[in-house]
This record gives C-alpha cells, sequence and structure tokens, in this order.
C-alpha cells in the first residue's frame, strides 16, 4: 500500500492506494509548528491504516528547481536540492519537507518519493522559461519554472486512456491558485506561472501578474515581508471582492465581487490568448481544479472570450458539469476532468520503485 503526502504548513492531506485504487484518505488541520509527526500518526490511524502495511511513501514538492524535473526516490542528495529551493517557494517547500521529515520519523526505513509541481514543465523551450536578466542573476535560478505539474500530467493520462490526445491543448487549472499551461503533444510548451506561483492570473489571494515596479513600490511602502504577505495572502479574488471563495462571491452580490469574478474571466482570457499562440493554435481547452470542474458561470464567460477562435460551449452541458462541453459545431473541443493529482503521484512513484528493482535486478546479473 502506497501512501501519498501532501502537506501544508498547518495541515497535512493522506491518501493510500493499492496500486491505482484509492483505499483510504485523511485530512488533519491546525498542526503546530513542531506536530507534524504527531498529526501523521493521528491521519494514518484516521484513514485505517498501519504502519506496517505501507510499502512506501510519496510527497507532492512544490519546487524541484531546474535539476529535479522527474519523480525520483528521496535520498539525503535530493532533499539538499529541495532545501535549495525553498527560496524559490518559501510558503510550500518548507512544509513539504516536514511532511517527508514526519514519514521518517514514523517510518524510518520506508522507502520515500517525491513529485514535483515543477517537473512537468521541464519541457518549455529555454525561450519560454528565461527572463531578460543579466547573465549573474539568471545564474542565481531567476527564470521561469511552472507550477500545477502533477495536475497536468494528471490530465495528460486520463485523456489518453480516453482516446486520441488533442495535438494543442490549452488546459486550465483552476482554484484557489490558477494556472493555464500550453500542452502541445503532451508535453508542456508554456505555461502562465514563473519564477513562483505568483505569476499569470487572477487567484483566490495571490495578485498575478503585475508589474516589478509596482512589487519594488509595494517593498518601499510595507517592507519586503510585508510586500510579499500583500501579494500572497490578501490580493486577488480576496483584495479586489472581498473573498477568496468564488462561491463567495457569486452569494454576495456586490459591485466589487462582481468586478472581482469579470476580473478574474478577463485575465484568464488573455493569457489564454499567449497560450495559443505558444501552440500555434488551439484544438482542446480542458477545465480542471475546483473552479475549472465546479463553477459553469467562469466557464461560459472564458468560453464566450475565446468565441473568436471558433470555440462554442454546448451551455446545457455546462450548466450540469458534464465531462463534455463543446457543441457540434464547435472547431475546438472542450472538456473537464476532474483533478487527480493523488493518484498520478502515485503512478509515478510506483513506476520509479519498478524501475529501480528492474535496475537491481539486471545489476545482479550482469
Amino acid at each position: 500500500m502506497w501512501l501519498i503526502v501532501n502537506a501544508g504548513s498547518s495541515s497535512l492531506k493522506l491518501k493510500a492506494f493499492d496500486k491505482d485504487v484509492e483505499v483510504a484518505k485523511a485530512f488533519v488541520g491546525e498542526i503546530g509548528p513542531d506536530g507534524h509527526a504527531a498529526a501523521m500518526a493521528k491521519g494514518l490511524a484516521q484513514a485505517g491504516v498501519p504502519v506496517e502495511r505501507l510499502t512506501a511513501a510519496a510527497h507532492r514538492v512544490v519546487h524541484g528547481g531546474a535539476g529535479l524535473t522527474s519523480t525520483c526516490r528521496v535520498t539525503d542528495a535530493v532533499l539538499g536540492q529541495i532545501r535549495d529551493c525553498v527560496p524559490l517557494a518559501p510558503l510550500h517547500n518548507p512544509a513539504n519537507l516536514v511532511g517527508i521529515e514526519a514519514v521518517a520519523a514514523l517510518a524510518p526505513h520506508l522507502p520515500q518519493y517525491a513529485a514535483f509541481d515543477t517537473a512537468f514543465h521541464a519541457t518549455n523551450p529555454e525561450v519560454a522559461v528565461t527572463y531578460a536578466l543579466p547573465l549573474p542573476e539568471r545564474e542565481r535560478g531567476l527564470r521561469r519554472y511552472g507550477f500545477h505539474g502533477i495536475s497536468y500530467a494528471a490530465l495528460v493520462r486520463v485523456l489518453r486512456g480516453q482516446g486520441p490526445l488533442p495535438g494543442r491543448m490549452l488546459a486550465c487549472h483552476l482554484g484557489n491558485g490558477c494556472s493555464l499551461a500550453a500542452i502541445r503533444d503532451g508535453q508542456s510548451v508554456a505555461t502562465t506561472m514563473g519564477y513562483s506561483p505568483l505569476d499569470g492570473l487572477t487567484m483566490g489571494t495571490r495578485a498575478g501578474g503585475i508589474d516589478g515596479n509596482a512589487v519594488l513600490r509595494l517593498a518601499e511602502v510595507h517592507g519586503v515581508q510585508g510586500a510579499a504577505r500583500i501579494l500572497n495572502r490578501e490580493s486577488g479574488l480576496l483584495g479586489l471582492g472581498g473573498h477568496s471563495d468564488v462561491r463567495a462571491l457569486h452569494s454576495a452580490g456586490t459591485p466589487d465581487a462582481d468586478f472581482a469574478l469579470r476580473h478574474f474571466a478577463y485575465w484568464a482570457v488573455r493569457h489564454a490568448g499567449s497560450m495559443v499562440a505558444a501552440m500555434g493554435g488551439l484544438d482542446a481547452i480542458v477545465f480542471t481544479g475546483g473552479i475549472g470542474e465546479n463553477d459553469p458561470w467562469m466557464r461560459k464567460e472564458i468560453l464566450s472570450g475565446l468565441s473568436f477562435m471558433g470555440v462554442s460551449p454546448d451551455l446545457s452541458a455546462n450548466d450540469r458539469n458534464e465531462t463534455m462541453l463543446h457543441d457540434p459545431t464547435s472547431r475546438v473541443i472542450i472538456l473537464l476532468v476532474p483533478a487527480d493529482e493523488e493518484r498520478q503521484i502515485a503512478l509515478e512513484a510506483q513506476a520509479v520503485m519498478s524501475g529501480q528493482a528492474q535496475a537491481a535486478k539486471a545489476g545482479e546479473g550482469a
């Protein structure tokens, strides 16, 4: 049995898989600074999964930097690389490390694996990931990385299992964090997030794309930490409409809430145009994530803004959150694919373990 761990700074999400079948899950919240090991034991008990039944554990790690571009076994060297990426993802990687340490404390000999949200975008061309900065700054790791890669990899896997994969696919991961990806022949060629998960679309509490000089002005007025707090935790839908959740904005019915929703849709359309340009055309649009899967109004607004590309939704199917959303006259396929990140992590980690076992057997026979 495989344990899949998604550790946040104060929460822990666990799922257990037998091969690719989910057999248990648990959530533990309100964890103190030094409480992840106890939370791990509590979560396993909640899920009814004894430690001795575990084959291995695999973790979602947000930032793998330029070096960690595929799912791998956790070693001391890999832990060091994840720590080196903490400045690139200060809100995420420390919590991911704590999750790995919590499993190690509970089961010291259990093999552990890490899957990286940045890895899927390693196929982006150099011109797409390079900031126009002096060489010394680029050598510090200042470049575009992209995120939500595990979600996009899962989306590609699911669609491949259903038939031929659309050649040029605009993938929309819309949740509290949001991004778009241009996926050509199953590989990412561009994405809206950059050096950090802050860039790109309007999000729940993140500002999305913003001029660098505006960031410098915020830092001048509020200090670096204050600017970071504003940009990451107090902006986006929350800053515009008073709520970070689109359901609350729909319910609020205020002018500010309405503006926030329209802002979200407008910038999704603007960035979609950029993604389509990077692919050289558009064959399919795929929605995933909490908003992407459950908000017919938002999908309709985004699809309406892309009608000039031959996008024609079936509005009745859209209202019912069906998996196939395009009208028969549409030149572009429109699909809804439920997020399946934990299963993707499990499958990738199992493949790595299997490959290592095969390599070991081959070495024994040499």
